[in-house]
């Protein structure tokens, strides 16, 4: 593998974390194939996997991330496999959440690893589908719901 397709495979899952933490939508955008497959049933539970236009996936989280009063994602440990035209990645993270005004303050954080699914492109590599593994939770997962509400207001 050539050092130039791991770097611009592992800079998806760098600038997933800085464009949520930075609230650069266009940016966050711009990582992910025009529709993705979504699984976070580790995080929240649900049916499975869900396939979404990736504007929608943006609109969704936008909310929940513009109510945070601050979040810091790191990423590290990058496994990638690629195979002609797809890839696998594999990252370990930690996402640290933070509310510090309204009714409900507070800190929550998960870490484990996530596990996409990229696809060379036109315009070069693309995340199609995310997997997050979830290994452990620490602090007030309230504040989530409570960030939600206030980013729609």
């Amino acid at each position: 593998m050539e050092f130039d397709t791991f770097h611009e495979i592992t800079n998806l899952r760098y600038r997933y974390a800085l464009g949520l933490d930075s609230r650069d939508w266009d940016m966050y955008r711009s990582i992910f194939c025009d529709e993705v497959v979504m699984d976070f049933t580790s995080y929240s539970g649900g049916d499975g996997p869900a396939t979404m236009a990736a504007d929608a996936w943006v609109a969704g989280l936008r909310p929940q991330f513009t109510g945070l009063s601050a979040t810091q994602h790191v990423m590290t440990n990058p496994l990638l496999e690629v195979h002609g035209g797809e890839a696998q990645l594999r990252m370990y993270m930690k996402a640290e959440h933070f509310l510090t005004e309204g009714d409900v303050q507070g800190e929550f954080a998960i870490g484990g690893y996530y596990d996409d699914k990229v696809i060379h492109t036109p315009q070069g590599w693309k995340i199609a589908a995310v997997t997050l593994t979830v290994w452990w939770r620490r602090g007030d997962p309230r504040i989530m719901e409570a960030a939600r509400q206030r980013g729609a207001q």
